[in-house]
């Protein structure tokens, strides 16, 4: 997988740092707001050993209200001119919305994570033309609604079925296999229970035959286990990082990157070392 002309994910986990300039995000609401902030959060995160900055201006969490394009669209190109002009690092748009992810991209951005998995009228083409990595996710429902009762009947195959039909409508858009991340959507729409099963059976969407993100980082499926506030969710976040790894995940998207890069570095360390005497 090649973002902004760089290797990712082939032969190391890339992990992809999250900078929301956002007022209302569950973990990082109000830090990162103004371009400086963003900035500075930004070159932390490269020294920290971040692949990929994810920059996201409106918030996801269960029960968020939107945003409008142009308030969206205030919130993040300052971030991202700022970011891709000072840091050597490529950066992501977290957006559902094509307005924002065409200004995004020529703001500099060089893949689209898009929650909605390009739904929106206008996405995929815009999509298809800019000639970036795309990131497919899965949910069900809306922020407003996808945690009222989320119900399958089998949630990683029919997971599996939604992110494979979104991979061929986006080849038919002309969009190459190569560009291609897919996310299951872990807390978006599922029960507790359903994130541990799409978790243990994550290596059943490597068949699909693109990468696989995971974003875990601080969810709130740690907290209704473990009945932990946001704050004090790394070591948990760390576990599921590497359980994620173990079951096939090329991508991680988290908030403490110093500590999920060395826990991730390793665990490859260990996984890859070869048999024979020192």
């Amino acid at each position: 997988m090649l973002i902004a002309g760089r290797d990712m994910g082939s032969d190391r986990t890339a992990v992809m740092g999250v900078l929301n300039v956002t007022p209302d995000s569950f973990s990082d609401g109000g830090l990162f707001v103004t371009p400086d902030q963003a900035l500075a959060q930004a070159g932390k995160m490269k020294r920290d050993g971040a692949d990929i900055i994810d920059i996201g201006g409106e918030s996801t969490r269960p029960g968020a209200e939107p945003v409008s394009v142009q308030e969206e669209l205030d919130r993040i190109l300052p971030a991202i001119e700022r970011i891709t002009r000072n840091v050597d690092i490529p950066v992501s748009i977290d957006s559902w919305k094509p307005q924002v992810m065409q200004a995004a991209v020529e703001a500099g951005a060089s893949l689209i994570n898009d929650v909605n998995a390009l739904q929106a009228s206008g996405a995929m083409e815009v999509a298809a033309q800019s000639g970036v990595a795309v990131c497919l996710m899965h949910k069900q429902g809306n922020p407003q609604t996808m945690q009222d009762n989320p119900s399958y009947d089998d949630v990683t195959a029919e997971v599996k079925a939604f992110l494979y039909g979104r991979i061929q409508t986006c080849i038919s858009a002309g969009i190459d296999l190569g560009r291609i991340i897919i996310d299951p959507g872990f807390g978006f729409g599922k029960k507790l229970k359903h994130n541990y099963i799409l978790l243990k059976n994550m290596a059943k969407l490597t068949d699909l035959g693109v990468p696989v993100l995971a974003g875990l980082s601080r969810k709130s499926m740690i907290g209704k286990e473990l009945g932990l506030p946001v704050g004090q969710r790394l070591s948990a976040s760390l576990s599921l990082a590497l359980i994620a790894v173990a079951n096939g995940a090329q991508f991680l998207r988290v908030h403490d990157v110093k500590e999920t890069v060395e826990a991730v570095r390793m665990y490859e360390a260990v996984m890859n070392v070869e048999q024979g005497k020192p």
